[in-house]
């Protein structure tokens, strides 16, 4: 998977992901082959936080 270049459809397309297919964040990295530091970094600079109890990034 390429990571989106807009950081809020970053967040939809992997909390969709998340959501639909893979129980945790490093599921999804590993399997997708995308870094979890970028991820995290970018969606971190919006504000979001990954939430493991959700399996998703919730607003901080």
């Amino acid at each position: 998977m390429s990571l989106p270049a807009d950081d809020f459809i970053l967040l939809s397309v992997v909390n969709t992901k998340l959501r639909d297919e893979y129980s945790s964040l490093e599921e999804l990295c590993y399997n997708e082959g995308v870094s979890l530091k970028e991820i995290c970094g970018r969606l971190n600079a919006l504000g979001y936080e990954y939430a493991p109890e959700y399996n998703a990034f919730k607003r901080v």
